[in-house]
């Protein structure tokens, strides 16, 4: 929790809406705003030259016309590559988006965000660092800050060290005997789980510990409805069509 209360959303976009338009771009945040969504979740990693960007892979092929590592570019040389003709011909010639147009299109229609530090592999302490760095210095005039998450302890740890006021939550897929020491240690505010390994007695012991609680991805509506009578603080979903975004 921060400042004892959580302070964004019970529904979240994943990928910004990432099923009905490519996701992790900016035709997919704009949809789920249109929906009614006032969050989304969107992966962030780093350009060769530094950049940080949208993408969920460590390599390009499988939503942008490119090839090989996506740390091996320049962003001059991403901004040149279709991210939306895998998906559909509506969307073709679609671009990769910077961490920068994500903040402005969002800080303007009062989007929170979710930002997921998605490193590539060998380069998870910079990723942190910098992700951490350049959230902090995009949302310092926005009323929400970015909630930073991720899979990686060496960069929730960079992003902890290099600015220690931006909320971070610890996503886990499985669930380690100790993680609500894991998330402790790492300074998190919340914890970011599988939905299928939610059930009460978890999510209160992780607000016992102060923790607030996270559910991925969540598509089913029985599903979602019983995770927030259970009290998950966030329910992240690629059914923007069918859950309707409410408090």
């Amino acid at each position: 929790m921060i400042g004892g209360r959580w302070p964004y959303p019970r529904y979240a976009a994943h990928r910004g809406a990432g099923k009905l338009a490519p996701e992790n771009t900016m035709a997919a945040l704009k949809h789920g705003c249109t929906l009614g969504y006032r969050m989304a979740e969107f992966d962030v990693k780093l350009s060769a030259d530094g950049v940080a960007f949208l993408l969920h892979d460590a390599t390009l092929q499988r939503t942008t016309n490119g090839w090989g590592r996506a740390d091996a570019l320049t962003w001059r040389e991403l901004a040149q590559l279709d991210a939306g003709s895998w998906h559909s011909a509506a969307f073709a010639g679609e671009p990769l988006p910077t961490l920068g147009a994500v903040a402005s299109y969002c800080c303007a229609n009062g989007i929170a965000v979710n930002i997921e530090i998605k490193p590539t592999p060998g380069r998870e302490r910079e990723t942190g660092a910098a992700v951490a760095i350049d959230a902090s210095l995009l949302w310092s005039e926005a009323p929400s800050v970015p909630l930073l998450s991720s899979f990686s302890e060496l960069a929730l740890a960079a992003a902890q060290e290099a600015v220690p006021d931006l909320p971070r939550a610890y996503l886990l897929q499985r669930l380690p005997p100790d993680w609500v020491e894991r998330c402790i240690a790492l300074g998190c505010v919340a914890v970011d789980m599988k939905h299928t390994l939610l059930k009460p007695v978890i999510i209160d012991k992780a607000h016992d510990a102060g923790l607030a609680v996270l559910a991925w991805t969540v598509n089913d509506v029985r599903r979602a409805d019983l995770l927030a009578q259970w009290g998950v603080d966030t329910i992240i979903t690629d059914a923007v069509d069918r859950l309707t975004p409410r408090r």
